[in-house]
């Protein structure tokens, strides 16, 4: 099935509270191995640690910069999208039932019907998310009223007895059926994994790089150590939250709001 390809049943588990407070413990360890090797280099007479800090530290804390800052404008900017495909989709929908209106009575009445229960199931297949199974079944569900409005719609415009109706109906219900499609492909949208391993990476080096540094003060700053660790988990978690805004905080379920208002004008 179509659907199957494009929702992402473990990516739920990528905003939960567990796998972030791994994440910080993980970066707390990092800082605190580069400590304890930082100590150990002092003790053995390894030379000035400060002599590597600018020639090691700085391109790879630059290369960190500079992967957060490209991976948080790709999430927002397909975060953006997807509000953006939200608004486009209730444009489609409302300007097709619109043209209900050239058919004859009797068929506008019942398209109609049906038009308001397909808009529900729309609504209803993200309204479930992240429960993946229903949101599945729903959208077998939207797929059947396409199908179902489509057949109903073309040989409605056909008893008309002229071609305007179709002329102007027809692409209104392909640009509404195809924009569902459109929707849940960008849904699946996401940098290569890799890229987020990279990120994992750097953030542990970056803190493993940070508690070498620190071992040459006399004693360590939970305060700055807190600070470091809370910095990049938010930076992480951000960056997942927009790339998922179905599942965590940060949601385009706002942007939902315009296919119920256009849902409830067209009345029970």
């Amino acid at each position: 099935m179509l659907a199957v390809t494009f929702f992402n049943p473990d990516a739920s588990s990528l905003l939960s509270f567990p796998v972030f407070l791994g994440v910080a413990i993980a970066l707390l360890l990092a800082m605190e191995f580069g400590y304890r090797i930082g100590r150990w280099h002092q003790k053995i007479g390894r030379g000035s640690i400060k002599e590597f800090v600018g020639i090691i530290d700085a391109p790879i804390l630059a290369l960190l910069g500079l992967l957060i800052g490209f991976t948080f404008f790709g999430a927002a900017e397909r975060f953006e999208r997807r509000r953006d495909l939200i608004v486009e989709e209730t444009n489609h929908i409302g300007t097709a039932y619109l043209r209900l209106d050239l058919l004859r009575p009797e068929d506008c009445d019942t398209l109609r019907v049906l038009f308001k229960e397909y808009l529900d199931s729309r609504i209803q297949t993200y309204a479930v998310l992240p429960d993946v199974k229903a949101a599945l079944k729903e959208y077998e569900r939207t797929q059947q009223f396409q199908s179902e409005i489509w057949t109903r719609s073309v040989e409605a415009a056909q008893k008309t007895g002229t071609s305007y109706a179709a002329i102007q109906l027809v692409p209104a219900l392909n640009a509404m059926i195809d924009i569902t499609t459109t929707r849940l492909a960008v849904t699946q949208f996401h940098p290569p994994r890799i890229v987020f391993v990279m990120l994992a990476i750097l953030s542990l080096i970056a803190a493993l790089l940070a508690g070498y540094q620190m071992s040459t003060a006399a004693r360590r700053s939970w305060f700055h150590v807190s600070l470091f660790v809370l910095t990049f988990t938010l930076a992480v978690y951000v960056i997942l939250d927009l790339e998922y805004p179905r599942l965590g905080l940060i949601r385009v379920d706002a942007a939902d709001a315009l296919l119920r208002d256009l849902r409830s004008s067209w009345g029970p």
